[in-house]
């Protein structure tokens, strides 16, 4: 499940809204800006399992937004290689 929230009502309410374990999608003006997805707090988790945890979660996202991972995939290395040229001139 993802919970919408503002960024007014995120900086108001970050505390609490950080130890949620459910996925935020942050907004400003009504357009989606950012998702912040929690690692699972399970007591003596390595690092490697909360970050699988946290792609499977990313991989709900993107399913419940019409994503594709292979699109997003190129659109962020395009994305990137105009960023590259942006900053190399």
């Amino acid at each position: 499940m993802t919970q919408r929230v503002g960024v007014r009502e995120l900086r108001e309410n970050l505390a609490l809204l950080l130890e949620s374990n459910e996925t935020l999608e942050v907004t400003r003006h009504g357009q989606t800006i950012g998702f912040f997805i929690p690692t699972p707090k399970q007591s003596g988790q390595d690092q490697r399992k909360a970050l699988l945890e946290a792609g499977k979660r990313m991989d709900d996202e993107l399913i419940r937004q019409g994503l594709k991972e292979d699109e997003l995939m190129e659109e962020f290395k395009q994305w990137r290689q105009n960023h590259q040229l942006l900053n190399a001139s």
